[in-house]
């Protein structure tokens, strides 16, 4: 008897050794995706959760999640096309980052996820959203983005400030290199520069800026969005939707962060108290936090 209470135990033990090596288990690759190549690394077992980066970096700018969160969900990361370890794009075809994101979600066999995105990765969710809401959980906006903003009827000080800030990094970036314009990007004298608030954000940020190819400032490119655009068709998004914005994040995602939660239905917007525009970096595990209570309150 005493033998077989043994026997069970070691196998209770190897079964949960087994677990605990798969939950922490780092998948990367390659994924041929829609004529392009895309970088992945997914971990951890569970709901799905698929994180988008911001402009000027990659998928490291969700360091500070993939690792913690895939002890309760399987996580997954990638390089936008033209980011990080991704192909470059091909200056003469027409693609959609909404696109790359379902064809990638299909490889990893994913059909359906809560989909995160950061600034300019939120531009991507929500296009995605609008494109593919069958295969949304739910929609989390960091630092929130939506396509068109600045256009028409979404035009304000905010905006065109914004419109300004991107013409210098433009311009730093012809006369003076990348290094310059992902200085003046993150670190210099303007409102977008004073919404990183820790120093470890900071130079996080400067060095995937450094390693940044800057491909789609200095060839033609024929990425392209939702038409008519998104920052219009919010009111068409019916999906569980966590809004999380900043007590210092930039004026225009402030904007836009009102915006969404007017027009999505149901929409919940938090602001994470003494952090920037890359709050998930300044404040990790009160990011963390929220994005877990948001989607465990799905579950009831």
């Amino acid at each position: 008897m005493k033998n077989r209470i043994k026997l069970i135990f070691l196998l209770f033990l190897l079964i949960s050794c087994h677990n605990v090596s798969k939950k922490s288990e780092i998948q990367t690759g390659f994924a041929e995706v829609n004529g392009t190549t895309l970088y992945y690394e997914a971990a951890g077992m569970g709901e799905p959760i698929v994180f988008v980066h911001g402009n000027f970096g990659d998928r490291r700018h969700w360091d500070f999640q993939f690792g913690p969160l895939s002890q309760q969900f399987r996580v997954m990361r990638y390089d936008v096309r033209g980011y990080g370890k991704s192909a470059l794009p091909n200056k003469y075809e027409m693609y959609y980052d909404r696109d790359d994101l379902a064809g990638l979600m299909d490889f990893l066999k994913i059909e359906k996820a809560h989909i995160c995105g950061l600034s300019m990765g939120s531009g991507i969710i929500v296009d995605f959203a609008l494109h593919y809401p069958e295969r949304c959980l739910s929609l989390i906006p960091v630092g929130p983005w939506a396509m068109g903003y600045g256009d028409d009827g979404y035009r304000t000080p905010a905006s065109d400030s914004f419109n300004i800030l991107f013409g210098k990094v433009y311009e730093k970036l012809l006369n003076q290199g990348p290094k310059a314009a992902t200085d003046h990007w993150w670190a210099g004298d303007h409102p977008f520069a004073k919404t990183i608030r820790s120093q470890a954000t900071l130079d996080s940020l400067l060095k995937m800026g450094y390693e940044y190819s800057y491909w789609g400032f200095l060839n033609e490119n024929k990425r392209s969005f939702t038409s008519p655009p998104a920052i219009g068709r919010l009111n068409e998004i019916h999906l569980p939707t966590l809004i999380v914005t900043a007590e210092y994040d930039f004026e225009p995602c402030l904007e836009i962060a009102d915006i969404m939660e007017r027009e999505i239905a149901g929409s919940k917007k938090i602001s994470v108290k003494d952090a920037g525009h890359i709050m998930n970096m300044d404040k990790p595990e009160e990011f963390n936090a929220e994005i877990i209570k948001f989607i465990n309150s799905l579950k009831k």
